[in-house]
């Protein structure tokens, strides 16, 4: 073996000190994050309630605040001294954690008919609405549910097709660039509401709720459901609808009616296939399989099979799969039941009626009981006149229930349900993205050198940058933030579920991403790839280029402090946390993310006044913000030190005598010994395509004419 030579040995050693002080400095940095974190969340306690004189202030006459009951519901008083309804805080009955964690506490006025009389917003911490479009959306989202009762099926979206289509479902306009938070707050209003209408509204009581027994075995056939009234069926016939339209301007719209009176035109068979015993005896195996899957990704959900043998149809022809059906709603205990499209292709076994089936999915945790009465309720519709035709609706509805032996009971979970629309309404998004996950990360994993050799590398790696900017940041809003960190840290520290990532699945796919990266790379992909503001400064660096703007490359002395400022803003926002955490929403706008990416520059001048000035900086000093500010940053550095391999090749030759990586590297991420800082490394390539290159690398040069270093 070679004995290392005094100069080596002394780089070696030098190496070996400069890495250990490295590690030990962001661990310590670490260590007092974690503990400041700890501290904050062990005196944040339980969310405050309204004192009872500002509870009162939400009341308008003829109510006023009565006396308060058990878990911080407020008896509504009326004129003559009567209990007209009950006035209650949602964070006390529902406390589902918003989008930065803490939950949305919203003010509700409940009729004892469980009509809203009012809802108004208390507080909140939602990063879109504190400082990005501001609380007036918000506010307008909230006023919406105002006259509306509980027992309507109110669901966030726009309708199928026709407005008028005779659709049994509700629409409430939602927030554009802000769906997550108001599917939150729309599940901690009726998640409160549900709740108090158990306890409290008369005829309307709750029990522990039922889930299916996966270990419950026995052999059925579809004939031992039907007789066993496992199974419930409503037959309509055509004379039967034609006359539910007589004597209206629809009775005549239905020729096939007329000509075959006796057919039938419903013929609906409704049956709970959540137990294993009755979905065996009517799915094929292959659909069984499917079943399972989905009850294994979603255990809440409560599978229903609906079949059509009529001509009915179940849906109408705009119906969106995995979205609420259009034509079928549900009720018991006169609450509604909300149904959605499980979006599951299914075969039935031979011998069951019916070829037009869909299993549609309730989540149990809202209060459904599969044991107990519930009714289900098919809307025919029927078209009068052929300009702007005059929709008319009839409903029909079966009562059904299911056998307790194959269901268990267990003491209500934590009201923390999970909004499963929004990867319905993001799917087309979610299947791009993953493409393109899917495409650059093994291109930079197993293709490295080779693409980073391509002579047209640098136009290959704008162009995916710009598809970060259009895509992932301005259309996706995928942009990452340290707002979701320190969530995260508070829930964590707070026992509190981490459910709130849910509502964003398009960011929580590039944080998942991201996470696996770090074993791999460190920060590199994502500061270097995946962060929309990040791609923009790059950009205007390419731009100052061109512009022939001077290029301050910092000074190594003082580039090493400045690299180290992100990790105090890191630990300052953590600290402000627990000291004043009534500023940490002003602190956060140390990234300007939301200013260039969420609001498209659309926000007070002071703010695109910062959030330009970085991006002019960056036409000078290459991603000044990036390497010196971001906290976000701070955080994805630490991946520098989680990574498990060295994956920029180095040769001996490579910092002692050259230099020229070290001198071309725009993010001063290579030491005077040629070794890469990984925690300051953005994946940029810059050096790789150097390292391979025989008309640039030096060794490689002196190689081709025969010489040495």
């Amino acid at each position: 073996m070679r004995q290392l030579t005094p100069a080596e040995k002394l780089r070696f050693m030098e190496e070996i000190h400069n890495r250990s002080r490295e590690i030990v400095g962001v661990l310590a940095l670490h260590l007092a994050c974690m503990v400041t974190a700890l501290v904050f969340a062990m005196s944040a306690g339980n969310a405050l309630e309204l004192e009872r004189t500002e509870a009162a202030q939400y009341i308008q006459p003829p109510y006023q605040l009565g006396d308060l009951l058990d878990g911080g519901i407020y008896e509504l008083i009326n004129l003559d001294g009567r209990v007209a309804g009950y006035a209650f805080e949602t964070t006390p009955l529902a406390p589902l954690p918003g989008f930065s964690g803490a939950p949305i506490n919203l003010f509700v006025i409940l009729t004892l008919e469980g009509r809203l009389i009012d809802v108004d917003l208390v507080s909140h911490n939602e990063p879109i609405f504190v400082s990005g479009l501001g609380e007036a959306p918000f506010q307008e989202f909230i006023a919406q549910y105002k006259g509306y009762s509980i027992t309507d099926s109110l669901v966030i979206g726009v309708p199928y097709g026709d407005e008028g289509s005779g659709s049994s479902l509700v629409y409430l306009d939602g927030v554009t660039k802000a769906t997550a938070s108001v599917r939150i707050a729309h599940e901690t209003l009726l998640a409160a509401a549900f709740k108090v209408a158990r306890e409290k509204i008369e005829g309307i009581g709750g029990r522990a709720a039922a889930e299916p027994n996966l270990d419950h075995a026995e052999q059925l056939t579809w004939d031992d459901i039907v007789e066993e009234g496992l199974v419930g069926r409503r037959l309509v016939t055509n004379r039967e609808v034609d006359d539910a339209f007589a004597d209206t301007i629809w009775a005549d719209d239905d020729e096939l009616a007329k000509d075959e009176p006796d057919e039938p035109y419903l013929d609906l068979w409704v049956v709970d296939i959540g137990p294993p015993a009755i979905a065996e005896a009517i799915l094929e195996p292959d659909s069984l399989v499917q079943l399972r899957n989905f009850q294994e990704l979603s255990p809440e959900d409560e599978p229903i099979l609906v079949i059509d043998a009529g001509r009915h149809g179940l849906v109408t022809e705009d119906f969106v799969r995995n979205t609420s059906p259009d034509l079928i709603t549900a009720s018991q205990d006169g609450l509604p039941i909300s149904l959605r499209d499980a979006d599951l292709d299914i075969e039935l076994r031979d011998g069951i009626p019916g070829e037009v089936a869909m299993v549609l999915r309730t989540d149990r945790r809202l209060g459904f009981d599969p044991t107990g009465d519930w009714s289900l309720s098919v809307r025919a519709t029927r078209e009068h006149g052929s300009f702007r035709p005059e929709i008319g609706t009839v409903d029909f509805a079966l009562t059904h229930k299911t056998d307790e032996r194959f269901f268990i009971r267990d003491e209500p979970p934590e009201p923390v349900p999970v909004w499963r629309q929004a990867m319905q309404a993001r799917s087309g998004d979610l299947v791009v993205l993953a493409g393109g996950l899917a495409a650059l990360v093994p291109l930079l994993l197993f293709g490295q050198s080779r693409f980073a050799g391509y002579r047209h590398y640098t136009a290959v790696r704008l162009l995916i940058l710009a598809g970060v900017i259009g895509f992932v940041g301005w259309w996706g809003q995928g942009q990452l933030s340290i707002v979701t960190v320190l969530g995260v840290m508070r829930g964590l520290f707070e026992g509190q579920s981490l459910s709130f990532l849910l509502y964003d699945p398009f960011s929580l796919l590039i944080w998942a991403v991201v996470l696996v990266t770090f074993l791999v790379w460190g920060r590199g992909f994502f500061c270097g790839w995946m962060c929309p503001f990040g791609a923009m400064q790059e950009f205007m660096h390419h731009l100052g280029r061109s512009l022939r703007f001077p290029q301050i490359r910092v000074p190594d002395r003082i580039d090493r402090w400045l690299v180290k400022l992100k990790y105090v803003i890191l630990a300052g926002l953590v600290l402000l946390a627990f000291v004043a955490p009534g500023y940490l929403d002003a602190a956060v706008e140390v990234e300007p993310f939301k200013t260039a990416v969420t609001t498209f520059f659309v926000r007070e001048w002071y703010f695109v006044f910062y959030c330009v000035g970085l991006l002019v900086l960056s036409t000078m000093v290459f991603k000044g913000f990036c390497r010196y500010i971001c906290p976000l940053g701070a955080v994805m550095a630490i991946g520098g030190f989680l990574r498990i391999r060295d994956w920029i090749p180095r040769r001996d030759a490579c910092g002692s005598p050259c230099q020229l990586c070290r001198v071309k590297c725009n993010y001063n991420a290579i030491k005077p010994t040629g070794g890469i800082r990984y925690d300051e490394c953005f994946q940029c390539l810059d050096c790789v395509t150097i390292h391979d290159d025989d008309a640039r690398c030096v060794p490689l040069v002196l190689a081709k004419r025969g010489r040495q270093l």
